[in-house]
């Protein structure tokens, strides 16, 4: 059965629980990552019933279920939708795009998203994140039925953007890693073999001020989790708390203009030219994201039974 796991601050302490409604059973355990915690207190999380829930959890701070020491891996343009918005065919992508944020940008599930002063077009991306279950240290063939054995769980993630950063500059790691950038939790849902079947029936939506931005099911990537489990494996060694995010849907606040200015911009003006004219444009752009706008979002089955919860985090300055 899912199991929805929180990290949380409280008294002063960092701990670790499950949540049952509206309240916390902690762990009495103390585990310094994910990774340790999913290595070995999982028969403990399971252990806990909701006659142990006495943490009220209104009265705690939701911290990222995935702490600062783990590997933050990311996929790019993985949703036919959010292809065609950027500009290009789904048909003629036929690489996984891979890339990494710095772990340090992650934030909790309410926390604030700080826009740098010098940050002008930020830009929101809900996503599925995949938590690993256990260490990779060789190429492996991934299987749709054994997600299982090579992932623990499921959590929101907001890969926030800064666009006039990321496209100018062609610095997806500098344009993305800003700290606050990450916001994950509140939960990371643990899931069994028949859950994990499960995954393209999640229905991701993310607003802005109760403004539908985005809203999609899992199932519309182009590269499901056990191909890009199969690729990283055979790249890197990824180990049990790390996070993957899955890539979004359309519906960013940047998009790509039509064929006839996207071959006048690259064709006819000077990159310089070219950029500031982006930029420019995108300062009229309403949808880009400004302080005190809040963010809302949520990724769950229509019918209930899997449901990551909700993040709600509000834009401020630096």
């Amino acid at each position: 059965m899912a199991l929805p796991v929180v990290r949380f601050e409280h008294a002063g302490h960092t701990g670790w629980g499950v949540l049952f409604n509206d309240r916390i059973a902690p762990l009495a355990q103390h585990f310094a990552s994910t990774g340790d915690l999913i290595e070995h207190a999982i028969p403990a999380l399971r252990a806990l019933t909701a006659a142990q829930a006495t943490l009220p959890l209104a009265g705690v701070r939701l911290l990222s279920p995935i702490t600062t020491n783990q590997q933050f891996v990311c996929q790019g343009i993985n949703y036919a939708s959010h292809v065609r918005e950027s500009g290009m065919d789904p048909a003629k992508i036929p690489f996984n795009t891979i890339f990494t944020k710095a772990s340090s940008c992650l934030a909790g599930p309410h926390d604030d998203v700080v826009r740098p002063a010098h940050v002008q077009l930020l830009d929101y991306e809900i996503e599925l994140g995949l938590v690993m279950k256990r260490s990779v240290t060789k190429a492996r063939a991934v299987t749709p039925d054994h997600l299982h054995e090579v992932l623990a769980g499921v959590t929101i993630v907001n890969d926030v953007s800064a666009r006039d950063v990321q496209l100018p500059q062609m610095q997806f790691y500098k344009g993305k890693s800003y700290r606050s950038f990450g916001p994950a939790g509140p939960v990371l849902l643990l899931l069994d073999a028949a859950e994990w079947k499960r995954w393209p029936e999640l229905r991701m939506r993310l607003t802005v001020n109760g403004q539908v931005r985005q809203e999609t099911l899992c199932g519309d990537m182009l590269f499901a989790p056990h191909q890009t489990l199969t690729e990283l494996s055979a790249l890197q060694d990824l180990h049990a708390g790390d996070l993957i995010a899955t890539g979004t849907p359309a519906g960013c606040a940047a998009k790509a203009p039509n064929k006839l200015v996207y071959f006048v911009m690259n064709h006819l003006l000077s990159p310089a030219t070219k950029w500031k004219l982006f930029i420019q444009k995108g300062l009229a752009n309403p949808l880009y994201l400004k302080p005190g706008d809040q963010m809302t979002a949520s990724i769950r089955t229509d019918d209930g039974a899997l449901d990551l919860g909700e993040q709600r985090n509000r834009i401020v300055a630096a």
